[in-house]
């Protein structure tokens, strides 16, 4: 399917576009406007453009189905500050409780059950039970259109960063496996980051891998070992050769049985260093495959 959104309705397009581009991390924005009204409400088109000056950017777009604007835009238009906190898994109904549309003045902390906490340099106060807040000066309001589903990119400087103590590693960094993010998919679908769900890709910026034009024909154009295997093979910085030295009782085992019907021995030998790619055990399988 190849889809022109021009010609299908906003609507439409926002439904491609929300489920394709996913999944979204969610600022969970609390602002406040010029009468000491706040507001609290989740945004998932929001991400983190720089570290130095650390600017991240949120967009409330305006709604769809009637163009309207947000209550978190009219604050941030008054008042140029906002709180961005993290939702993790544990408060993800009460965000979605407050991504209801309650009338201005309504506060989404009393509604939502959650605890404001006095910031330390702005004015709106943040979520006591988010474990990381931001606290931001808004730099800029950009307007993207002036069309149902026309974002407004809210350009913040992260002033103050609060982070809880039990997301911690032993040198004081954010271990990745204790934050239990949630993040937006499309329609009413979430996405929990966990342990069981993360997984480490180690980043090529040493040394430059040989690529995948420099893999032997046999391994580039193998029927078992997918792209995934072959960018792990291909992130070496020189072709392996042969250690005489590697014992694998599978690799023996498979040489043995597959000597006297040599069609098979590659199939197998492949089958071999997927898994063991799998496993992370990259030397290993390259061993296998160079036994061909």
């Amino acid at each position: 399917m190849i889809l022109h959104l021009k010609d299908i309705k906003p609507a439409e397009a926002q439904n491609y576009l929300q489920h394709a581009i996913a999944p979204r991390p969610i600022c969970f924005a609390s602002t406040i406007d010029k009468a000491g009204n706040i507001n609290l409400s989740p945004f998932s088109f929001f991400n983190l453009f720089s570290s130095n000056p650390p600017i991240v950017i949120f967009s409330p777009a305006r709604r769809v189905r009637n163009n309207t604007t947000k209550h978190t835009l009219q604050n941030v238009e008054e008042v140029k500050e906002v709180v961005i906190n993290i939702v993790d898994y544990d408060m993800v109904q009460q965000t979605s409780l407050a991504s209801c549309e309650y009338p201005k003045g309504i506060n989404e902390f009393i509604k939502a059950g959650f605890t404001q906490q006095k910031a330390s340099v702005i004015a709106p106060p943040m979520v006591k039970e988010s474990k990381v807040k931001m606290e931001c000066r808004v730099l800029e309001i950009k307007p993207l259109g002036t069309e149902g589903g026309a974002g407004n990119l809210i350009i913040c400087e992260v002033l103050v960063m609060h982070i809880d103590d039990t997301l911690l590693d032993e040198q004081g960094k954010i271990d990745q496996r204790k934050l239990h993010h949630v993040a937006r998919l499309g329609g009413d679908w979430y996405c929990k980051v966990d342990a069981q769900s993360s997984f480490k890709v180690p980043k090529p910026n040493t040394q430059l891998g040989i690529g995948f034009d420099n893999l032997p024909e046999n391994i580039r154009n193998s029927k078992i070992l997918t792209g995934n295997h072959l960018a792990q093979l291909a992130n070496v910085n020189e072709l392996p050769v042969v250690n005489a030295s590697f014992e694998d009782e599978k690799l023996k085992s498979i040489i043995q049985y597959f000597s006297i019907i040599p069609a098979e021995i590659d199939l197998e030998l492949h089958i071999y260093a997927a898994a063991l790619i799998d496993d992370g055990k990259v030397t290993e399988a390259w061993q296998v495959l160079l036994a061909d």
